[in-house]
């Protein structure tokens, strides 16, 4: 009978069963806000709903960023977790390091 407590769909019907039951008695605690016709319960969205003048923000220099973060922690990764037990990883593993350090160096070559 605790076997099969401890099934993976039988674990999650139960913690899904109290998570509803505490939604359900905790729900006096959260805040109920009417809506009024100025839009005094809608949330704040930068601007007040001037939809004129959104930002246009310019990715241009987050996409290289982004690279360079992928790179070097997918290396860092590559280093420290290949086996060094075996030659051909060794050599597996310096040959994606140095295609690592060239396509930082095609990055930051401006």
């Amino acid at each position: 009978m605790a076997k099969f407590l401890f099934m993976p769909p039988i674990v999650f019907m139960i913690v899904l069963s109290v998570t509803w039951i505490l939604n359900r008695l905790f729900s006096f605690l959260a805040i109920h806000v009417k809506k009024t016709k100025n839009g005094g319960g809608e949330a704040y969205a930068c601007g007040e709903g001037d939809y004129n003048h959104l930002a246009q923000p310019d990715y241009s220099s987050f996409f290289p960023f982004a690279f360079f973060f992928t790179l070097a922690h997918v290396s860092t990764l590559v280093m420290l977790t290949v086996p060094a037990e075996t030659f051909g990883t060794l050599v597996l593993s310096a040959i994606y390091i140095v295609g690592a350090g060239i396509g930082l160096y095609i990055l930051f070559r401006k």
